[in-house]
């Protein structure tokens, strides 16, 4: 008889890059040196495709060399929408409400499902033109329909959400059914800091902070370029990798969704 017996999990840590585009490309290389500096050798890049409908691989070669570079050194690349940006529907009270607050509605709310189908295939056929290999998909605000996730179900290995990183159903996972259903109810909740809104850019740092204390087998960490502009945030980060990165091994976002 197979014993049931189980260790207790390797804790790891899962840090996302996001916002990665053309405009975007020093600041994020600068953080992706800097958590090398800090012990967090594997990470998962968020491409925008085609910010302002320019495709990314006609704006910056260089970034595009160095995408592959990281791929061969172990990041993860994941398609990060579109144009990452809800486009001009109108003014709706819900629109409104969001950016009084510091908020954008998600890029892919309120689009039919011919619409969502045609804004991932173009994305994903533009990054792949450049010659960038997405494995996984992160929407813009992790904000998802029915429409999107039946869109991404066999373009993708993975979709990550804000409370956790799924498989496609199309992809085997290692194991018996024991672990694989353990997996798919692990929750692993993603704390960043916010970039717009006063009391947002001052409540996020503490918050992080107390989220990484959490007993969680897995520790989700998003970055965005425009954490480099606000030191209190670049603080939170350094306690928080400080204490992380020596205990915790650093994984993608494809490994964690067992992909």
């Amino acid at each position: 008889m197979r014993s049931r017996q189980r260790t207790r999990p390797t804790p790891t840590i899962a840090v996302a890059l996001h916002g990665i585009e053309p405009a975007t490309f020093e600041p994020c290389a600068l953080i992706r040196d800097w958590l090398d500096d800090h012990g967090v050798d594997r990470v998962t890049l968020l491409v925008i495709p085609a910010r302002d409908l320019h495709p990314v691989g006609a704006r910056s070669p260089e970034m595009v060399r160095w995408l592959r570079e990281r791929a061969s050194a172990g990041d993860s690349i994941a398609q990060h929408g579109f144009q990452h940006t809800r486009a001009h529907r109108g003014a709706s009270p819900r629109q409104l409400l969001a950016q009084l607050h510091g908020h954008q509605l998600g890029e892919f709310v309120g689009l039919d499902a011919d619409e969502t189908r045609r804004a991932v295939h173009a994305g994903w056929r533009l990054l792949k033109l450049a010659g960038i290999e997405p494995d996984g998909f992160v929407a813009p605000a992790y904000s998802y329909t029915t429409a999107l996730r039946q869109a991404l179900a066999q373009r993708f290995h993975w979709w990550a959400g804000l409370w956790q990183v799924h498989r496609a159903p199309s992809q085997p996972h290692a194991g018996d059914d024991d672990e694989r259903a353990a997996h798919d109810r692990q929750l692993s909740p993603a704390w960043s800091l916010a970039t717009s809104g006063r009391l947002g850019r001052v409540l996020s740092p503490p918050l992080l902070r107390a989220g990484s204390l959490l007993p969680t087998s897995t520790l989700r960490v998003d970055l965005h370029p425009a954490d480099l502009r606000h030191p209190r945030h670049m603080m939170a980060l350094e306690w928080v990798l400080g204490r992380a990165a020596p205990r915790r091994t650093a994984i993608t976002y494809r490994e964690l969704a067992g992909a």
